[in-house]
């Protein structure tokens, strides 16, 4: 009688990943809810190019992610004993739903992308709140889309073009991507395979010069009217979301204007999501004389006791008085500005930038808050 011959190592590792891989396929799974468990589990880490970086994560126990393409998460980073919270957009798809990826631009003196490029690798966790945010294509129905991408800001644009390749959908899309070389093109293979792949999508990158080891042969220079009319001579009829640096969205809303286009038809991702270190700018009255109704505010952190209105945020009041908290949205969206209130009370409205257990633990978001009480601030 023949006797059976014992399985190679490898044999018994490949049926082991395919009982996985079925394990995988057939069960059923959860939605991942920051609210009930906010840690992301890190799979894997891929270089798209040599200054980006895509880190892909799954929750701590299987759970499918539920987002609209293009969506963003606000990140806890815990930095050389310093807290920083972060947003970044959700690259990926929820079409794809078992695993969700950012993608990070390192930049020079950034103390976040740069941790997480030096740092941070597979099987190390983070906690992130979302998802959240308003800009995406199913927010903004239409037949034709001109997609401008500059940079980094290519992220929440690409979510949205996977979305549309895995699902077919009859769009009619341009996806034009900005860049400084052809080694900077983020996402180019992919982005040639979806034109490749869907007849109505169609992918042009602009480079500002060639890359060391590449001479670049197609469309050269900055974002222009001459260029959007090269790419999609039709663009005047088509829905137009944009992200990317601030003085490339304004290039664009700039040309746009002087063409006649139908604004309410122009759309951008209004959170500029590159490293940021200090304070971003806001635009707020000065703030008038002490008088009833207002109340004193001490951050610890810096020492200083300033004045604020009962209908004035505590991130303005900080602003005027040049204390640096950084934000973002101004508008409790992204919860960049996360702070400890160490006593007193504010009446805060929020749009989802903070967690209610963090409420519980005496945190709020100074941008979206007012005083109803004198309050004490560690920052």
């Amino acid at each position: 009688m023949a006797t059976a011959m014992p399985l190679e190592r490898t044999e018994i590792a490949n049926m082991q990943s395919e009982g996985l891989l079925l394990s995988h396929l057939n069960a059923e799974y959860g939605t991942w809810d920051a609210e009930i468990d906010d840690v992301l589990v890190c799979r894997r880490v891929l270089e798209e190019t040599h200054d980006v970086k895509t880190f892909l994560f799954r929750g701590q126990q299987p759970q499918d992610f539920r987002y609209l393409p293009s969506q963003f998460l606000t990140f806890d980073f815990e930095i050389d004993g310093e807290n920083i919270n972060r947003c970044f957009t959700i690259s990926s798809t929820p079409t794809r739903p078992h695993l969700l990826s950012i993608t990070c631009k390192r930049t020079p003196g950034g103390p976040v992308s740069n941790w997480l490029h030096d740092h941070f690798k597979p099987g190390m966790e983070l906690r992130a709140v979302g998802p959240l945010g308003e800009f995406s294509t199913l927010n903004h129905p239409a037949e034709k889309y001109l997609f401008l991408a500059g940079g980094s800001g290519i992220t929440p644009l690409m979510s949205m073009a996977r979305a549309y390749y895995d699902l077919a959908l009859p769009r009619n899309i341009v996806f034009a991507e900005f860049a400084r070389t052809p080694a900077d093109i983020i996402f180019r293979a992919e982005l040639n395979l979806i034109a490749w792949a869907l007849p109505n999508f169609r992918f042009f990158a602009v480079c500002e010069d060639d890359a060391p080891r590449e001479r670049w042969g197609g469309l050269l220079g900055r974002v222009s009217l001459p260029t959007l009319r090269q790419i999609a001579p039709d663009f005047m009829e088509r829905e137009i979301m944009v992200c990317g640096p601030a003085p490339f969205m304004a290039a664009v809303r700039d040309i746009l204007t002087e063409t006649g286009f139908d604004m309410t038809r122009y759309h951008e991702e209004s959170f500029d999501f590159a490293d940021h270190t200090g304070a971003e700018a806001i635009d707020v009255p000065a703030m008038p004389a002490p008088a009833q109704g207002s109340y004193s505010i001490e951050f610890t952190g810096s020492g200083s006791t300033v004045e604020c209105g009962a209908d004035t945020t505590v991130l303005a009041a900080a602003s005027v008085s040049g204390i640096q908290i950084p934000s973002f949205c101004s508008q409790g969206l992204c919860g960049t500005c996360k702070s400890r209130l160490v006593s007193g009370e504010v009446d805060m409205q929020h749009q989802g930038g903070i967690r209610q257990r963090e409420i519980d633990k005496g945190m709020f978001l100074p941008c979206c808050s007012k005083p109803l009480s004198d309050l004490v601030v560690e920052r």
